[in-house]
């Protein structure tokens, strides 16, 4: 038989065991609630919007009809046949012996649309392609506007981003940033100035035009034969001096070409711009040798090359020597250059820094000398003031303890016995 304090003792231990169970028990039914919570959570959704169209509904008095749009992947042998352009016929277009496909992926093409719009006068065919950027959407310009025929002198502005092109009242060709734009009549400058306002705009980076077309400076050279590539295909497409193979196009390379026409002749300017200078000091001597093997006749009668930091000119053709230097030697190279972090002190900043250190410096001593005068103010007054109350006058001449040698000698210096010295004890 149990003891009381052993039942007790029973007792304790059945409640403790049943606590902790009851905590177990609890926890598993959390956790397959939550685990089953889960496995009946609805999907997440993610709501994709879709890209603004390229072709607006409405443009001036001029409304859209049928239209089609899209992406690089699209691009067929039917649509990009003539002229590697939307609305190019084989008539208005230059034979072209290439895959304009290879050129526009080069670019950048991202996306591009055609429709037919509908107004005052007969329908147009308008056609826009879209790139990554404004860079890969000026070498697709400069090609298309190559492939134009009846070209007459564009309209440019490469500060502003934009372009205008027309061949024989036809076709008209459009620059704005990231886009390219075709219509297959002769747009006035009301109308181009409406389609620039409507067609769409990319900021930052990516908006900028191309600044080595800006380094074609000399007035000889012929804007409309300005061809701009990103790569090889559209290189070759331009028809350069040199070869495709060896410039170093896996360096990031940018290429310009124009042909210039001058009192002693005509021949080619080609620009070559690199990352850096020293990537263009390597492709500078590596094409300097690749000229002297084959012979300065292969690529003109004369061949002229000069570096300005990364950027190489070679002025080619049949004209003369001088001509050719004269080319070559105008080259100037107009840098511009972003930060994304904070830019270091300059001359200035030290000079604002050590003015402010100077002025600091005066101030504190200015505050120095108040305070000395105040503080001489202050003990001087108390002195007086307790000489007042000492029953003295405020203001007194300090005391001295002389020792009077004049008319006599002191006591001190007389011999015992003199007068001196009995007056002094």
């Amino acid at each position: 038989m149990r003891s009381p304090g052993e039942a007790s003792g029973s007792l304790i231990q059945m409640g403790l065991r049943f606590r902790h169970g009851l905590v177990v028990w609890l926890a598993l039914w959390a956790g397959v609630g939550e685990v089953l919570g889960q496995g009946a959570a609805p999907a997440a959704t993610t709501i994709v919007e879709p890209p603004a169209p390229l072709l607006p509904r409405q443009v001036g008095k001029l409304t859209l009809g049928e239209s089609a749009a899209g992406s690089a992947g699209d691009l067929t042998d039917e649509r990009f046949g003539a002229g590697c352009g939307l609305v190019l016929k084989p008539a208005d277009a230059r034979p072209s012996g290439m895959d304009c496909r290879q050129l526009l992926k080069e670019d950048g093409l991202g996306r591009f649309a055609v429709g037919s719009y509908t107004g005052d006068g007969p329908a147009r065919l308008v056609g826009v392609l879209r790139f990554s950027d404004a860079t890969g959407a000026f070498s697709a310009f400069t090609y298309l506007r190559s492939q134009m025929a009846e070209l007459r002198e564009p309209e440019m502005d490469y500060k502003a981003g934009h372009a205008v092109a027309s061949a024989g009242g036809k076709t008209t060709l459009i620059w704005a940033g990231t886009a390219v734009l075709m219509a297959d009549a002769a747009l006035t400058r009301q109308e181009v100035d409406q389609w620039f306002a409507v067609l769409p705009k990319v900021g930052g980076r990516r908006g900028l035009p191309p600044l080595l077309p800006t380094y074609m400076t000399p007035s000889s050279v012929r804007a409309d034969t300005l061809h701009y590539a990103l790569g090889p295909v559209g290189y070759a497409a331009m028809a350069g001096v040199l070869p495709v193979a060896d410039l170093g196009w896996d360096k990031s390379l940018e290429a310009a070409t124009a042909e210039v026409a001058g009192k002693d002749g005509h021949g080619k300017l080609t620009l070559l711009l690199y990352p850096t200078p020293q990537i263009a000091g390597e492709r500078g001597r590596a094409i300097e040798k690749l000229i002297n093997d084959r012979g300065p006749a292969t690529f003109g009668a004369t061949v002229k090359m000069r570096r300005v930091g990364p950027l190489l000119g070679i002025a080619s053709g049949a004209f003369s020597a001088d001509q050719a230097e004269a080319l070559v030697g105008a080259l100037r190279l107009n840098e511009q250059v972003t930060f994304d972090q904070k830019m270091p002190l300059e001359f200035h900043t030290e000079v604002k820094k050590t003015a402010s250190l100077l002025q600091n410096i005066a101030v504190l001593c200015g505050v120095l000398i108040l305070a000395a005068l105040l503080l001489g103010l202050f003990l001087g007054g108390a002195r007086a003031g307790l000489r007042v109350l000492m029953g003295k006058p405020a203001a007194s001449e300090p005391e001295f303890l002389t020792i009077n040698l004049r008319g006599r000698s002191s006591p001190l210096l007389s011999p015992p016995g003199s007068d001196a010295g009995r007056q002094g004890r």
